[in-house]
This record gives structure tokens, C-alpha cells and sequence, in this order.
């Protein structure tokens, strides 16, 4: 039997040469003998991708660690490269895979593992887990910048940064110092809808502000908010009492359409929304009408549904409609983390060592 570094036997399937390397130790009692690397492809639609979030090094670390397929792998040329990959043990893959192309990739009888070096893996995970084939996703990595950026965008809200820059604009306003009808930092309320990874990132984020963070999310228990030192709210208290709502939910059954109108228009005077989760867990239509006759608040939308807003979008006409691209997440060199925390965690399963970043089925169920 084979025993993870705790001593317990794992759930998942170790690599093939784990355990031939372990069979040989036990065998011999030498701590020399050589570990044989485990074949690997970098699969996804996107190759320019795979170039750069395995850029800078990471696909060159990649092949001194595994046998590594020399090309990339596709869905236009997996068949074609079929009996090349019959001893692929491990996949690394990022932007650019779905389910189709998963579940091909389930057809290869030595794949124990899929390392995603992006976040979100809803759209074609459930066919390797249900292969029971381990996927691990960078979402941890993912959740650092968009974290970031939101914490950036609280205190910018908090500060009346967004809406003194439309009125520094106005044609009324020009050469005149406004007054700053704003909060302010110290002692403010920000709510978080969803505790996610993010919003768990974004809590450490504020903890040294001084502010009063409260948290909306139906899953997360009274004993765990008190553990993250968050105060549990009810959705239409964190509308009615907070400065900032930002919203971390992922997109699900029972959050799909669940922001409307009776929740934004409860909001504080000069109040901003801020939405890094998902768009369609908005009623976009009605968020729009409550800022048009609302100029005091603000919503800074990096994600909407769909993606980018349709060109009769109202929230284009809006002043107080802050449009960004879904630009929270990974961007530029940030990139290159998602691949490092899956190459550390593709170590860790080839030595038996316990995972941080393995997704269940489970886990699949509530994840954006």
C-alpha cells in the first residue's frame, strides 16, 4: 500500500513512476535509486496560451521534470498524435480547454492528472473527475490579483474617488474644488457577497484598514465567519448598511438572477457595487435603471452577462457605470504564477505529497 506523507494511504491516483520508484526502495533500502519522470502534454485549444502562461522558463522546467510530448496537443491534432500520447500520465493545460476536448483526453489509459494553470474549471472538468483522473486548477493563484484589484477598487470607492472624477468633468464643476461626500476609509462597511477564495484573499486584504467587513453567503457558517473575523449578514442588510457591496458569488442555480432592483435600490447615498464574480448573477437591467435615477452610486463592473455587454448595453450610456474587460484576474507576468503553483503541486503528486489545490466534485458544485 501505498502511504501519502502523512501516513494515510491518498484518495487519488499516484503517478506510475511513484509507484515503481517506491516499489524499488522497499525492495532495495537505498535511497539513490534513480525515479523515473512520468510522461506529460501541454493540451488546450489556445497555444498561444500555453506560450505564456508556461513563458519565462516554466515549459523548459516542465521538460526537465517529465517525458514531454514535443508538440502541443489540440483537439484539431489529438488524433493524429493518438498513439504518441499513449503513456501520458499527466496533462498541463490553462486558457483554451472544454469539455469535448476533456473528455477526449479521458481516453488515455495511463492519464492520472490534469493540472490547470488558470481558475475556473466548471466548463469541462466533470469528465476527468468522473474518470476519477485528479484535477488540480491554479485558482488560488487567480483569486491573488483579482483579490488585488478588488481591495484597490474598495478603497478608491471609500475615498468618493469614482464619482468626485465624473463631477470634476461636469462642465459646472470646472475650476472648482469639490467637496468629497464620501466614507472614508476607517470604520466603513464593506460587504462581501459570496466567501470564496477571493473574498477570503480580499477580507486579508483589508483586515489592517479598520474596517467593519461583513460577508453574505448561505454556505459559509457562524462558526466560520467568526474564524475569519467576519460579521454574517443577511443579503438585504448588506445592501441597506454598507458603503461597498462586492460581489464574489459564482454563478450558480441559486445565485443565477439573484442581485435586482429591490437590493440595489436600498443602497446607502454615494454607495458603490463592485462585481469581480460573475454577471449573471445580476439582473443587469434593473441594476441599470436604479443607477440612471440614482447618480450618487456607483458600479464598477469588471464582469457582465455576456461578456463584453451586448451594444445596447445601458450601462454604456451611464456616467456612473464603471465598464472594465474582466481584467481583475491574471494579466501580464501574473500569468506565470499559475503555472508555478501547478508545476509545485504536479511535484507533490509525484512524491506522494498531500495537495492544497485538488478539486472534487464537490468543490465543483460551488465554484465559479
Amino acid at each position: 500500500m501505498i502511504n501519502d506523507a502523512n501516513g494515510s494511504q491518498p484518495d487519488f491516483p499516484l503517478p506510475l513512476q511513484y509507484v515503481r520508484s517506491t516499489a524499488r526502495l522497499s525492495q532495495t533500502g537505498s535511497a539513490t535509486a534513480m525515479v523515473e519522470r512520468p510522461h506529460a502534454a501541454m493540451c488546450g485549444n489556445d497555444f498561444w496560451q500555453l506560450n505564456r502562461v508556461y513563458g519565462q522558463g516554466r515549459r523548459e522546467r516542465l521538460a526537465l521534470e517529465t517525458v514531454l510530448h514535443p508538440e502541443y496537443v489540440s483537439s484539431q491534432n489529438f488524433a493524429g498524435l493518438w498513439d504518441s500520447l499513449l503513456e501520458t500520465e499527466a496533462v498541463f493545460s490553462t486558457w483554451g480547454m472544454d469539455e469535448d476536448f476533456a473528455q477526449a483526453l479521458c481516453g488515455l489509459p495511463k492519464l492520472r492528472a490534469f493540472f490547470y494553470a488558470a481558475g475556473s474549471i466548471r466548463a469541462f472538468a466533470k469528465p476527468l473527475l468522473e474518470k476519477n483522473i485528479l484535477v488540480v486548477s491554479g485558482w488560488a493563484a487567480n483569486a491573488i490579483p483579482v483579490a488585488q484589484f478588488t481591495v484597490s477598487q474598495i478603497i478608491l470607492a471609500l475615498k468618493g474617488y469614482f464619482r468626485n472624477v465624473r463631477e470634476a468633468k461636469r462642465e459646472v464643476n470646472r475650476g472648482r474644488m469639490l467637496n468629497v461626500d464620501a466614507p472614508g476609509v476607517a470604520g466603513a462597511i464593506v460587504a462581501l457577497l459570496g466567501c470564496g477564495s477571493v473574498a477570503r484573499a480580499v477580507t486579508e486584504g483589508l483586515r489592517p484598514l479598520g474596517l467593519d467587513v461583513a460577508v453574505y453567503d448561505p454556505f459559509l457558517s457562524e462558526s466560520a465567519a467568526a474564524d475569519l473575523c467576519l460579521r454574517k449578514v443577511g443579503l438585504d442588510e448588506a445592501f441597506a448598511f454598507s458603503q461597498v457591496v462586492s460581489n464574489h458569488m459564482p454563478d450558480l442555480p441559486e445565485t443565477k438572477n439573484l442581485l435586482g432592483k429591490e437590493l440595489f435600490s436600498r443602497m446607502l447615498p454615494g454607495a458603490t457595487f463592485i462585481n469581480t464574480g460573475r454577471g449573471a448573477t445580476v439582473r443587469e437591467n434593473e441594476l441599470a435603471e436604479v443607477l440612471s435615477a440614482r447618480p450618487d452610486l456607483t458600479a464598477l463592473l469588471d464582469v457582465t452577462y455576456p461578456e463584453p455587454p451586448a451594444t445596447d448595453s445601458p450601462f454604456y450610456g451611464l456616467d456612473n457605470a464603471v465598464l472594465s474587460t474582466h481584467i481583475a484576474g491574471s494579466q501580464g507576468n501574473e500569468v506565470l504564477r499559475l503555472a508555478d503553483y501547478c508545476l509545485e503541486e504536479f511535484r507533490a503528486w509525484r512524491e506522494g505529497r498531500p495537495l492544497q489545490y485538488r478539486i472534487t466534485a464537490e468543490m465543483l458544485a460551488r465554484m465559479a
